[in-house]
């Protein structure tokens, strides 16, 4: 007979793994399953400057190990399995993975949401050296820089309006011949003397692979085929987020770009309907803010509630 896990979280980022180490101190033992991307964004992030506690700054990947021990430390165990499907309606909750099924009195889902990349070989062998998703996470190492965003939404706006605060010039390029933006963000881009605008621009390569840095980008109009190289220290990717939230599709309410949606911060819902026992945390559920402390403050709110929900139904 399959055992019956008291809670199972989803996910190793700060969400994930801050949710780990609530629930085992409260002695839950907690089952942490690693996907596609264990450490979530950080473990591709190189020097962390802006959480609490690090006044020279942690590497990513460090600072998701540390978390990892200190969670193991009071008797949470890893192991790496995907999640394919989520059987919310069963109770206790059934988790179809890559590693068999798994069920569980409760469900934490910290599975967060990846970065939109372009794709090129380049691009991935800068992530964290020059290529960033994550303007509020890296815009300041890039202080008195040119640097380039890449999209043509609210997104790369945003992005490009607050890095200009740190950049001398920052060069917005989209690949179509007018911006998706809303009115105001667009004006606001446009006005800024920091900010060109560049449409039906598709960049082909990041220069600076074998430097280790970012050197420059190679760029063609994709009105004419016209090639250039624009001269910049950082690519910002303005492209939005997927949310991992495949396994979950029919079982608990997402919005229109597949964010869980819930209810006081954590509570998954149905139909409007709260999930019993099946809470959501970090990025997969949180659209504006994507900080690694906001994940860490939504972690320890999902664990609080799967405490006090177990302690309810005499667990």
């Amino acid at each position: 007979m399959t055992e019956i896990r008291e809670t199972v979280i989803l996910g190793t980022g700060c969400a994930g793994l801050t949710a780990a180490l609530y629930t085992a101190r409260a002695g839950l033992k907690p089952l942490v399953l690693e996907g596609q991307e264990p450490g979530g964004q950080l473990s591709m992030t190189t020097l962390v400057e802006n959480f609490p506690g690090w006044p020279d700054g942690i590497q990513g990947p460090e600072l998701i190990e540390n978390m990892k021990k200190q969670a193991a430390r009071f008797g949470a165990t890893y192991e790496h399995a995907e999640v394919t499907r989520v059987e919310a309606d069963a109770h206790p909750l059934r988790l179809h993975t890559s590693a068999g099924e798994i069920r569980a009195r409760t469900l934490i889902v910290a599975s967060g949401a990846s970065a939109r990349w372009l794709g090129l070989p380049s691009e991935q062998a800068l992530i964290g050296r020059g290529v960033s998703s994550c303007a509020t996470c890296d815009g300041f190492f890039f202080r008195g820089k040119e640097i380039a965003v890449v999209g043509g939404g609210d997104s790369a706006m945003e992005e490009a309006i607050f890095l200009s605060r740190f950049a001398t010039k920052i060069t917005l390029l989209h690949r179509r011949d007018a911006f998706r933006a809303s009115k105001i963000m667009l004006e606001r881009a446009m006005a800024h003397p920091k900010i060109e605008l560049r449409t039906n621009t598709v960049v082909e390569e990041v220069l600076g692979v074998e430097e280790g840095e970012v050197k420059g980008l190679k760029l063609r109009d994709v009105s004419n085929g016209e090639r250039s190289v624009l001269n910049v220290s950082a690519m910002f990717l303005g492209i939005g987020h997927v949310p991992n939230t495949k396994m979950l599709v029919g079982q608990v309410d997402l919005d229109d770009e597949g964010y869980i949606k819930t209810a006081n911060n954590v509570f998954t819902t149905r139909h409007g309907a709260i999930v019993p026992g099946l809470f959501a945390c970090g990025d997969v559920q949180d659209r504006r803010y994507r900080q690694a402390i906001t994940a860490a403050g939504s972690g320890c709110m999902a664990a609080l509630e799967v405490e006090k929900y177990l302690e309810e139904h005499g667990h």
